[in-house]
C-alpha cells in the first residue's frame, strides 16, 4: 500500500514543482508510511523514500514501513534537518507548514543556513500537499471507517441503554469510552461530549461532575478510531418526554440534516451544501443559532477535508467521506445537534451511521436504566 502511496507523493512534487517532500505531519506520515509510531520524518524525492527516527523505532519502520530507507537518528529526537537533506543542493524542497512548528521551522532553516552554499535546497512551503491526495478514500480506508462508525454507534446503544437521571455527564461519557476500549476502539478520536439542559447550547461542551435531570434534552457527540480511522457522531436524547418546544428545535434540525443528506451531491462545494441545511435553520427562525459549519472530512484525523461550511471552496466527489452535522443552541435553553458520517458514492451520500434517530424519547419511569422505549 505505501510503495503506491510514495509513487502518488512523487507524482503530486511534479505537479507542485517540487523536487522533494518533507512529511512532518503526524497523519500524513502514517498515511504515506503505515507507520503508526509517534517520532519521524519522511522525505520522498524521485529516487528515494527516507525515513528519518531514532532508535526507538527503527524496528517498527522496518516492519510497517518496508519501502522506506532508514536514517537513524541518535538519541530522542527530532532534529533530522541535516541526515535528510544531503544530497538536495540547489533543489526545491517542499514542507508541511501545518505540520511543522515555528521552533522546528526555524531549526531546519539554521541547518539549510550551516551548509555549503552550494549544498543548500530552498525549504518551499507545500500547505495540503498530502491532505489533497487523502480526500478520497481507498476501499481498505472506506472499509476501517465503516467499522469505526459500527462501533461507534454500538457505543451509543451502550450508553443509552444506561443512561439515568442522577447519572453524571462525566459517568455517561465514561461508559462511552470503557465500551468502546472493550470492544475492539484503538482509542476514542475526540473527547466524548455529554451536556445535558441548558449546558447544551455550548457546541463543544465538555461533560461536567452534574447529574443528568428528567426532563431534559442530552446532547451525545462521541467517536472512536479503530485501524487509525476514526468516527464522529451526534445523536440528542430526552431523558422522558419531550415538551412541544424541545420536539418543535428538535424537527427542525432533524429536516435540515435529512435535507442536507438528500440533496448534497458530487460536484456541489462545500459551501453549496453547507448552505442547504443553514436555509432550513433561518426559515424557520434560527439563523443566529446554527454558527458552526455543517460538517468536514472524516479519515486518520476526526477533522480534515474537504469541509461542509460557508467557506468550503472544494467540489466534493465519490470517495469523500464527510460529516452532516446541523445543530440549533439557543443559550439558557440549551441546544440540538444530529449528526450522522456519510461517503459520496455514486455523486450522492449514502450514511454510514445507523444509530437512531428518529426516536428521541427515552422513558426514565419504567425502563430499567432509562432505556430506549
Amino acid at each position: 500500500m505505501s510503495a503506491g502511496r510514495i509513487d502518488r507523493v512523487r507524482a503530486r512534487n511534479e505537479e507542485l514543482g517540487l523536487d522533494a517532500l518533507l512529511i512532518t505531519a503526524p497523519s500524513n506520515r502514517r498515511w504515506v508510511s503505515g507507520f503508526t509510531g509517534s517520532n519521524g520524518v519522511l522525505l520522498v524525492d524521485r529516487d528515494q523514500a527516507l525515513f528519518a527516527t531514532d532508535s526507538r523505532y527503527w524496528e517498527q519502520v522496518a516492519g510497517q514501513a518496508p519501502e522506506f530507507t532508514v536514517v537513524r537518528l541518535e538519541g530522542a529526537t527530532t532534529t533530522s534537518a541535516p541526515r535528510l537533506l544531503e544530497g538536495q543542493g540547489g533543489r526545491r524542497v517542499g514542507y508541511e507548514p501545518a505540520g511543522m512548528t515555528v521552533e522546528v521551522f526555524a531549526e531546519w532553516e539554521r541547518a539549510v543556513a550551516a551548509l555549503p552554499a552550494t549544498e543548500q535546497p530552498s525549504l518551499v512551503p507545500a500547505p495540503a500537499a498530502i491532505e489533497e491526495l487523502r480526500m478520497v478514500k481507498e476501499p481498505d480506508e472506506l472499509e476501517a471507517l465503516t467499522r469505526a462508525v459500527l462501533l461507534g454507534d454500538e457505543a451509543f446503544g451502550h450508553a443509552t441503554s444506561v443512561a439515568e437521571p442522577g447519572m453524571t455527564e462525566k459517568q455517561l461519557a465514561w461508559e462511552v469510552q470503557r465500551y468502546a476500549m472493550e470492544h475492539g476502539a484503538d482509542d476514542l478520536s475526540f473527547s466524548t461530549i455529554i451536556a445535558g439542559g441548558a449546558w447544551s447550547a455550548l457546541p463543544h461542551a465538555y461533560p461536567r461532575d452534574v447529574p443528568l435531570e428528567a426532563g431534559a434534552g442530552v446532547v451525545m457527540d462521541l467517536g472512536v478510531r479503530v485501524d487509525g480511522y476514526c468516527s464522529d457522531l451526534t445523536r440528542t436524547i430526552f431523558l422522558g418526554k419531550p415538551d412541544d418546544e424541545f420536539r418543535r428545535i428538535y424537527d427542525i434540525v432533524l429536516t435540515a440534516q435529512m435535507m442536507a443528506e438528500e440533496r448534497i451531491e458530487a460536484g456541489m462545494p462545500g459551501s453549496e451544501g453547507h448552505r442547504i441545511a443553514a436555509t432550513v435553520i433561518a426559515e424557520a427562525g434560527h439563523a443566529e443559532h446554527f454558527g458552526h459549519g455543517l460538517g468536514h472530512g472524516v479519515g486518520l484525523d476526526v477533522h480534515e477535508a474537504p469541509r461542509l461550511a460557508p467557506s468550503g471552496d472544494r467540489e466534493l466527489a465519490d470517495g469523500h467521506v464527510v460529516t452532516v452535522e446541523p445543530g440549533i443552541y439557543i443559550p439558557g435553553w440549551g441546544g440540538v445537534r444530529i449528526e450522522d458520517q456519510c461517503v459520496m458514492e455514486g455523486g450522492r451520500l449514502r450514511s454510514l451511521s445507523t444509530a437512531p434517530k428518529l426516536d428521541l424519547e427515552f422513558d426514565v419511569e419504567t425502563a430499567p436504566g432509562g432505556a430506549a422505549r
